[in-house]
């Protein structure tokens, strides 16, 4: 009965230890995944002197083989925030920046669609 008892005890202090490395590592995880797809969205911008439409367009043109997953939401689905493309003389619209779809609050007080 002690030992189990024991077991208890341990496993109490030990899950929210294990709970709050897991949700660093998916924060952490989404983080990369947002400065990876910004930095490619610049460099789309750049070679192509005009921004991508879509993120899709990333995995189309050989900047990435495939979207990341969101490890908020567990899909490959991003909002994607359109703006005026500064290369574009037509004034056409592209995708100036990627954000998560989850609402949820991070560990830093903001929601991960605001990251």
């Amino acid at each position: 009965m002690i030992v189990i008892s024991i077991i208890v005890i341990l496993a109490a202090v030990a899950l929210p230890q294990y709970q709050k490395a897991v949700l660093h590592a998916r924060e952490t995880t989404l983080r990369d995944n947002l400065f990876q797809m910004r930095k490619l969205i610049d460099q789309y911008a750049a070679d192509k002197g005009h921004l991508p439409h879509d993120v899709q367009d990333l995995v189309t043109d050989g900047y990435m083989r495939e979207l990341p997953v969101d490890p908020m939401t567990d899909e490959a689905r991003w909002d994607q925030t359109l703006g005026d493309d500064p290369n574009s003389t037509t004034g056409e619209q592209g995708v100036r920046d990627v954000h998560s779809l989850s609402t949820e609050q991070g560990s830093d007080g903001r929601a991960y669609n605001e990251w």
